[in-house]
């Protein structure tokens, strides 16, 4: 698999990821809150718009999926949210305990973030070779 194919892929992955969990915090976010045993915030829209912003991120990662190269520009702010959710429960987690909901999801990001990370070294390494048939 050549490099922006293997970008496309991973960006869809994140698209997918990303719209699903935003949805749900959109949508049920109760419920999630439920599920994992964590008491929900007082008031929904604390949940909501992050969850929105979730669902923007998932939008802009299918557009990067759809053209690596063109849109290699916008891997940077992918980076930039893996690592503030992966910075605050890291702190969190070190300093003050945090409920195991929030854990996995930033294993997941923390992948996520380094997998981006390859991505734009990769596309700028095609850039740099000559553009996207390079």
């Amino acid at each position: 698999m050549n490099a922006k194919r293997g970008v496309a892929v991973l960006f869809i992955a994140a698209a997918v990821y990303d719209g699903l969990l935003g949805a749900a915090f959109l949508f049920a976010g109760g419920r999630v809150f439920e599920w994992f045993g964590v008491t929900p915030p007082n008031h929904p829209g604390y949940v909501q718009f992050p969850a929105a912003l979730l669902l923007v991120f998932a939008a802009m990662f299918a557009a990067i999926a759809g053209d690596p190269f063109r849109n290699r520009n916008l891997i940077p702010y992918g980076i930039l949210l893996k690592a503030s959710y992966c910075g605050v429960v890291i702190f969190h987690w070190m300093t003050a305990g945090l409920p195991r909901m929030w854990k996995p999801f930033c294993v997941a990001d923390l992948l996520f973030l380094i997998l981006f990370a390859w991505a734009l070294t990769a596309m700028k390494r095609k850039a740099s070779d000559g553009g996207p048939g390079a």
